[in-house]
């Protein structure tokens, strides 16, 4: 005889219940948000991690180095061997300052290059000032990004969908257009994508968007370059402990 299925008390549960809640306490900045103001502070040293010159006197330029995911690549790239140009909003300088100061700390290089990568002209000075500061470019880290939560279609407006749209594409086809000519056979260009665009997220429907561009275009550069042997990656991470977190959270 079958067993008798007992209900599972979690099956009563609304998808809220269910699922865990972030450990992390309320707070709000206003966009884009600075991390030396967050609480905790996020973790981004990795001690435990040692370097073996995998990068040794590569050059990288990363775009939003100031913090987050874009931070964390800086210091452990300079623990590779790599100096690193960042780029970062004015009202990140504190960030950026960290950032570069980490890096020395590791040995190696960090310039830093204030402004948008939703400007033309500001990814092609930033590619160039690259170059002129350390002589060549090897990776390019496309890793900035506009976030903004909404819990409606109806509440994106049209200038929140064309800050997302090119922050997140735009600045990134731009950014590669303008390393090109830089790159040679055997470095890389690497997008920062997301888990959300690839299973969507019903209150970030613009972003998700861009981040399903972003995985589509990361494929067809690769195909367009394998031939010059530049290689063209993709990472799709899952929630990171950022400013967009609490810059994304209501007053």
């Amino acid at each position: 005889m079958p067993k008798e299925s007992r209900p599972n008390s979690e099956d009563k549960l609304t998808p809220n219940e269910k699922y865990p809640k972030s450990p992390m306490p309320a707070q709000h900045q206003e966009r884009p948000g600075v991390e030396a103001q967050i609480t905790p502070r996020p973790q981004y040293l990795a001690p435990d991690y040692k370097g073996s010159n995998k990068l040794k006197d590569r050059v990288a330029l990363i775009t939003g180095g100031d913090s987050g995911i874009g931070r964390a690549v800086a210091v452990l790239f300079a623990r590779e061997g790599a100096d690193s140009a960042i780029t970062f909003l004015p009202s990140e300088q504190i960030d950026a300052e960290e950032t570069q100061r980490q890096v020395e700390k590791e040995g190696r290089q960090c310039l830093l290059i204030s402004g948008d990568v939703t400007s033309l002209e500001f990814c092609q000075n930033a590619v160039e000032k690259t170059v002129h500061e350390f002589g060549k470019l090897n990776i390019l880290i496309n890793n900035a990004a506009y976030q903004h939560n909404q819990e409606s279609i109806e509440d994106i407006s049209d200038e929140q969908f064309d800050t997302t749209f090119k922050t997140n594409i735009y600045g990134y086809f731009r950014m590669a257009k303008a390393a090109l000519k830089h790159l040679q056979d055997g470095d890389a260009i690497i997008n920062c994508g997301s888990i959300t665009g690839l299973e969507g997220n019903k209150h970030l429907i613009d972003y998700a968007s861009t981040k399903g561009a972003i995985h589509a275009f990361t494929k067809s550069l690769a195909l367009n370059l394998v031939e010059k042997g530049i290689r063209v990656n993709c990472v799709a991470p899952g929630p990171v402990w950022t400013p967009l977190n609490v810059a994304d959270k209501p007053a």
